[in-house]
């Protein structure tokens, strides 16, 4: 198949099944005579991990390390098993930073008065910057 029937089949975009060949996490296929790509279904099923993977949030690195794993038959599970659990960590820590975030915002919107006054604690604190960014209150551990 050709690479648009490869990205309908895997729901992954031409451009990015262009940019995973390029930086070498998928392989370069064979081509016609005319240089054009020819898909196989193991190349689709390849294209779907990596979607997969993507639709996680893996980045491109712990991708490349998944296929590899996922390649070697004789791979330990808990190899695999690391990734995902840093992964998990790191999902969970940005989690908190979004929280925190909108913590923020939603005390900002609520002193703001939305009223035809030029004064607005959101732009203030916006110019501020860093250094009026209030201590993050400690979280407790259940």
């Amino acid at each position: 198949m050709n690479i648009g029937e490869a990205a309908a089949a895997s729901g992954v975009s031409a451009k990015m099944i262009r940019y995973y060949e390029s930086i070498g996490l998928m392989p370069q296929v064979a081509r016609t005579e005319a240089g054009y790509r020819v898909y196989v279904d193991s190349d689709i099923h390849t294209l779907r991990f990596i979607r997969r993977s993507r639709d996680l949030g893996f980045s491109v690195e712990q991708m490349e390390t998944l296929l590899a794993l996922w390649s070697d038959r004789s791979r330990a599970s808990s190899d695999v098993k690391r990734i995902a659990t840093g992964h998990i960590t790191a999902l969970e820590r940005k989690a908190r930073e979004i929280e925190d975030m909108a913590r923020t915002l939603r005390h900002l919107v609520q002193n703001c008065h939305g009223d035809n006054r030029p004064d607005c604690p959101i732009l203030q604190d916006l110019s501020r910057g860093e250094e009026a960014a209030p201590a993050k209150p400690k979280r407790r551990r259940a």
